[in-house]
């Protein structure tokens, strides 16, 4: 009994070391590897694949020194920076797991006075002044051999970014080269300084737009006048932003670009908001107008209305009316999933942009090239008049009529485009003469040989956007003001899709998914289609009452018309007769609406309980079923025994 009871003692004994060994084995190895389990949709807090593939071309080594402070200090700033600053050595951590040793991470603490601090400053890394006074740093700089992109401030509100930021830092390092794009636009994209009066007046010049500013990261910008008739030879993709009035001396010289191979994205507009040139400040925010590019677009086979825009009851927007009162915008469009084809790579993980009264193209493309629609409306939608639209979209609502068709809002043309100009450079239009004189001229002149070119050698791509507005800052960010200055939020994915349309045009498509993860989002699209249906439901109830009220209205008339002229101003009988039935019809019309939207609001609120229900209760549910089947399991193997 004594010996069988030692050797429980000893087996057991062994059994805990044994398992000590195994345990402590296996977390050494382990430490070794790190492996990040993501659960959510989209994958965002794991590497995407442009990542990987990036890292994967790495033939030489690049180095990343990760400059962190580790301050002893324990404010709430601090704190906070501390903790943001472990996510990034997270990801720094994966990016060196996946590069397979061609991605070397090194750390330093800036402490005042410190070596590390001097490398800091050599690199560009910017120490943060904190409340307390204290010099806090959080960068990194990127290098490879002799070039370096050095990233000043880790800017918390950039934790979706962070990502983006690295990968296009080691391909900025990889590929110093960076290709030339040009703006051609009547807005002041690129800024526009204060004249010295306004400045006597304190009010600043107007910095440029945040595009322009991303865009400067990746790309040598080249401004390009409206009034051009040729585009420089450098410029490999070209941005034209509402080209409202353009010459067709400026048309041909984009023509030229194209034939000659050049990449055109086009943000063309129905009823611009940001466009407030020659208007009346007393008149408010009325629009600009729309711009287009006709004589291209006839060549190509498209169309653009810029009198009408695009109003979709499924994409409409809440915006903020007269008296801070919300009211209904059905042709400020905010695009969800369905709107946006994900079958393209540029589009692929983007799902929220906004379109503020953005246009249509129609048409069939011409022979030889291919029309692939990027962002639609749904069918629900219908075209409108543009100034209307922005003057009171409850009049849109209260008219509106759905269309059935799905509206093309951003389409790309491929193949091999043909010119808009056969007989060649379209002539400068000069001061009256006699024609005597013009003949005069023209017999004097040599006929100079048209050397335009006619078609594209090889296929080539342009993208066109029904919006310009779009781009503009205030319909792209939010602004913030913080410890560390102004921060900019992204209020949609619009930056995204216009760089994305570049970068995919300058030939490296590899940033498209590791930008586009940024702004992703989840709407309730659930509720907005019960929403449509049921704004479908009031307006035809509305559409009956007044149509009810026209008959009545229109049946008083004919009896008035037979009274004489004694009895005019006394009701008839059939009169009276007449308004009963009327406010009979009215008083059933408006129980009508009160149970739509009863209905409508009891559906809403039931579909919000159960969402949150399952939030709350679907894990500690998953959980407690998990742990029961396996003590079901474990009691029926103890029975067995």
């Amino acid at each position: 009994m004594k010996k069988r009871q030692f050797e429980t003692v000893i087996y057991s004994t062994v059994g805990v070391a044994v398992m000590l060994v195994i345990v402590i084995a296996f977390n050494v190895i382990t430490a070794a590897v790190k492996q990040r389990v993501d659960l959510t949709r989209e994958k965002a807090y794991t590497l995407s694949d442009g990542t990987r593939k990036i890292l994967r071309k790495l033939d030489t080594p690049v180095r990343i020194r990760f400059y962190c402070t580790q301050s002893e200090t324990a404010t709430p700033e601090t704190v906070y920076l501390k903790g943001y600053a472990r996510k990034v050595e997270d990801l720094l951590g994966e990016y060196r797991q996946a590069a397979g040793g061609k991605v070397v991470i090194e750390k330093y603490d800036p402490q005042p006075d410190s070596d590390a601090e001097d490398s800091a400053n050599l690199d560009g890394i910017e120490g943060q002044t904190l409340s307390n006074g204290e010099q806090f740093y959080l960068g990194l700089v990127v290098s490879r051999l002799d070039e370096k992109q050095t990233i000043p401030f880790l800017a918390p509100n950039r934790e979706r970014l962070l990502e983006y930021d690295l990968s296009r830092a080691i391909t900025r390092v990889v590929t110093p080269d960076k290709p030339t794009v040009g703006i051609m636009s009547p807005l002041p994209v690129f800024g526009m300084a204060s004249n010295p009066m306004m400045m006597q007046m304190g009010q600043q010049g107007q910095p440029p737009w945040a595009l322009v500013n991303e865009l400067r990261t990746d790309f040598n910008l080249k401004q390009i006048g409206m009034d051009v008739d040729q585009i420089d030879e450098d410029v490999k993709v070209l941005i034209v932003i509402h080209p409202k009035d353009i010459s067709e001396k400026a048309q041909f010289a984009i023509d030229q670009f194209v034939m000659r191979g050049g990449k055109l994205i086009a943000f063309l507009d129905a009823m611009s908001l940001v466009d407030n040139r020659n208007q009346n400040p007393m008149m408010g925010q009325m629009g600009g107008g729309g711009s287009t590019l006709p004589l291209l677009l006839k060549a190509w086979g498209l169309e653009f209305d810029t009198g009408k825009v695009v109003a979709d009851v499924n994409f409409k927007m809440q915006l903020m009316g007269r008296n801070n009162r919300p009211t209904e915008a059905p042709a400020f469009l905010a695009l969800t999933p369905a709107g946006i084809n994900h079958e393209e790579v540029m589009t692929s993980q983007i799902d929220n942009i906004w379109l503020p009264f953005a246009g249509a193209f129609t048409g069939t493309p011409a022979a030889g090239l291919k029309k692939t629609v990027l962002l639609k409306s749904t069918t629900e939608s219908q075209l409108v008049d543009g100034f209307l639209a922005n003057l009171s979209g409850e009049s849109v609502l209260k008219e509106f009529k759905p269309s059935g068709t799905a509206y093309a809002l951003a389409v790309r043309l491929s193949g091999k485009f043909k010119t808009a100009f056969p007989n060649g450079k379209p002539g400068e239009k000069k001061d009256e003469a006699s024609s005597a004189d013009k003949k005069a001229e023209e017999n004097k002149e040599e006929k100079k040989p048209d050397d335009s070119l006619k078609e594209t050698k090889q296929d080539n791509v342009v993208i066109l956007v029904g919006d310009a507005d779009m781009l503009f800052d205030n319909f792209t960010l939010r602004q913030m003001q913080s410890p560390f200055g102004t921060l900019s939020m992204a209020m949609n994915a619009n930056l995204n899709f216009a760089q994305n349309a570049v970068e995919q045009l300058t030939g490296d498509s590899n940033l498209i998914g590791v930008r586009s993860r940024a702004t992703l989002n989840r709407p309730f699209t659930l509720v907005k289609q019960m929403q449509a249906e049921a704004d479908a439901k009031f307006r035809s109830k509305i559409k009956e009452l007044e149509d009810s009220l026209a008959e009545t209205q229109r049946k008083l008339n004919e009896l008035q018309q037979k009274k004489e002229k004694g009895q005019r101003f006394i009701l008839s009988p059939e009169q009276q007769a007449e308004l009963e039935r009327f406010r009979q019809t009215e008083a059933n019309m408006k129980k009508d609406l009160k149970r739509v939207q009863k209905d409508l609001r009891r559906e809403i609120d039931w579909l919000e309980t159960w969402l949150k229900w399952v939030n709350i209760a679907a894990m500690p549910l998953a959980v407690s079923l998990s742990g029961i089947v396996i003590a079901i399991f474990k009691r029926k193997r103890t029975s067995a025994k």
